[in-house]
């Protein structure tokens, strides 16, 4: 083995763990989101009867039991009939499917960034465990409830802020990369 054989096979070794990693950190961090939240939501569920009500910060921040039937904010939650969670969970499987696949094909599209595969990463674990939710139970579990005085923003979970929070990466990614455009044309 000459000097030139081992180079190639350590710059192989490397491409390959690159190429690895590039593929399953995403997928391990959507599934830390997915554990983290069944493991809070299942603590709720035990320790908390529904529409419950534990004061943790007198108007500021509450922990409840909400089960939602619909989405965020509560929107669909007055629907009736199956088709509301047909919709949903074909919706959710959707997103479920297309981030996975710009998960797994990181080098030829949109997901070439750290910022952009984490911030799916953490959209994908969230929608899996909003999803988990809806086809188990028929809604969503929801415990975080915080106010400013009279006004309060509707109950959420670990999956809703780490869709949030992965969507703003995402946003943040997009300023970015608009930003890095005007410099190279300026």
């Amino acid at each position: 083995m000459n000097v030139s054989d081992g180079f190639r096979s350590r710059v192989g070794r490397q491409r390959i763990t690159s190429y690895i990693l590039e593929r399953i950190i995403p997928f391990l961090v959507a599934a830390s989101v997915f554990g983290l939240d069944r493991i809070t939501k299942g603590m709720i569920k035990a320790h908390l009867s529904a529409w419950d009500t534990l004061t943790v910060i007198p108007k500021f921040f509450n922990i409840v039991h909400a089960e939602n039937p619909g989405v965020a904010f509560g929107f669909l939650a007055e629907a009736t009939g199956a088709w509301r969670n047909m919709l949903l969970i074909g919706l959710s499987v959707a997103v479920l499917v297309f981030i996975s696949t710009l998960l797994w094909r990181p080098q030829n599209g949109i997901a070439q960034s750290w910022m952009v595969r984490i911030g799916l990463a953490l959209v994908l674990g969230g929608a899996l465990g909003n999803l988990y939710d809806r086809v188990v139970h028929g809604t969503v579990t929801d415990f975080v409830e915080v106010y400013a005085g009279n006004h309060y923003f509707p109950a959420f979970n670990v999956a809703d802020s780490s869709i949030t929070i992965g969507a703003a990466l995402l946003l943040l990614d997009m300023w970015r990369s608009r930003e890095r455009k005007r410099e190279t044309v300026a």
